[in-house]
């Protein structure tokens, strides 16, 4: 009988939690899944629903990308997404708003290369790691896309737009003017 070898291609199983992006990119990974929202704290306290029914969905994948120089380096394309229960802040009832952001990450070597690069490119630029935790990055990333005035397109109920109360109106009118009161004293001291 003859010999005969067989090589299977590499498969990785992914961590969101430690993940090598350098052999996530150089095998051009890709990481799918959801968390219950109450494994974000930061995220959590943004809501006012029930967390238990809530999951954030992640996407990422990783590649290697030459720059200008001809230099390979790794970069990770991350979306995520999920709906929060807040405030509207015109009628001030519960709400659903969903949240999503869509970003490119290039890595490099060190801290200090990454501030350098971030300020003078346009991608954000974050060091290379073999422990990244991609959920604190989702986390990082739906809370900044959090909108800075929650709202309904249309509100479920009438909103009030008087600011001031009819009472309040009567009660206004029933005061004296204090400056009135100061010119009668300062008439009669003239008299």
């Amino acid at each position: 009988m003859g010999r005969f070898s067989y090589t299977a291609p590499m498969t990785y199983e992914y961590s969101a939690n430690s993940l090598n992006i350098l052999t996530f990119a150089k095998s051009e990974g890709q990481l799918k899944g959801q968390v219950p929202l109450a494994h974000m704290p930061r995220l959590r306290e943004e809501t006012q629903g029930a967390m238990d029914t809530v999951a954030v969905h992640f996407d990422a994948q990783g590649d290697i990308r030459a720059d200008a120089a001809g230099v390979d380096e790794p970069w990770l394309h991350l979306n995520g997404h999920t709906t929060l229960t807040m405030t509207c802040q015109r009628c001030l009832t519960p709400v659903d708003v969903g949240i999503a952001f869509t970003r490119d990450f290039r890595f490099v070597a060190t801290e200090a290369l990454a501030e350098i690069e971030d300020e003078e490119s346009e991608e954000d630029v974050l060091v290379l790691s073999r422990e990244f935790n991609v959920l604190d990055l989702v986390e990082d990333e739906l809370l900044m896309s959090i909108p800075p005035v929650p709202k309904h397109e249309t509100c479920p109920q009438s909103v009030k737009l008087e600011a001031v109360d009819p009472d309040f109106d009567a009660t206004a009118e029933d005061k004296p003017n204090p400056f009135a009161a100061l010119q009668k004293l300062k008439d009669k001291g003239l008299d």
